[in-house]
């Protein structure tokens, strides 16, 4: 399983998305999340600005990964 790492918790579903590069923009992000093709813990979810925190494990297509919180980035 891949790891993100995040500099600050908690970060919007959508924005997470975008950020690791599984959709082109915000828009297509939220799009994915309201039509139930992104899975949060292993749960579906639709809530496009739900908050994701460290631990959390998201899934959407064949990727899957964990959320670390890593507040100093180098």
């Amino acid at each position: 399983m891949n790891q993100v790492e995040i500099s600050r918790e908690p970060i919007e579903l959508y924005k997470l998305l975008k950020m690791e590069g599984l959709v082109a923009s915000g828009g297509e992000a939220k799009l994915v999340i309201s039509d139930g093709e992104v899975r949060v813990n292993g749960q579906v979810e639709t809530r496009k600005r739900k908050k994701v925190v460290s631990g959390d494990i998201i899934s959407f297509g064949d990727e899957s990964f964990r959320v670390l919180l890593n507040p100093n980035p180098d």
